[in-house]
């Protein structure tokens, strides 16, 4: 299982050599948080992302959506990106046992500063 892990690790290193485009996948200006996985660490999903406020939430497993990892540069998942008017302003990435480390206060937090930022 290691050495899978480490082979998917890499993986994802050799796809970051295609370059994001800086919009949000969510499709609109609106304050979005995407969040990054794949079916095989499905055991790491970070379910809090839906109970986040003041923000639409969306999912990405890009084991499916195999570009989705080069385009945001995608390098370890799970992947917490938050995106402001279609751009990434936010990242908060997993560790190397692929589990996220930030705590939804802490994402929450960075969307209340992004909110009261635009007033």
């Amino acid at each position: 299982m290691k050495k899978i892990k480490c082979i998917v690790l890499l993986l994802l290193l050799m796809i970051v050599a295609s370059s994001a485009n800086g919009q949000s996948p969510c499709g609109n200006d609106e304050l979005c948080v995407v969040q990054f996985n794949a079916g095989f660490n499905a055991a790491n999903k970070v379910e809090w992302v839906k109970k986040l406020g003041e923000c639409e939430t969306t999912f990405i497993d890009i084991q499916k959506d195999t570009k989705a990892a080069g385009k945001y540069k995608i390098v370890v998942i799970p992947t917490i990106l938050i995106f402001n008017g279609g751009e990434e302003v936010g990242r908060f990435q997993a560790n190397i046992m692929m589990q996220m480390e930030a705590t939804q206060k802490e994402v929450q937090g960075k969307i209340d500063e992004i909110i009261m930022e635009d007033f």
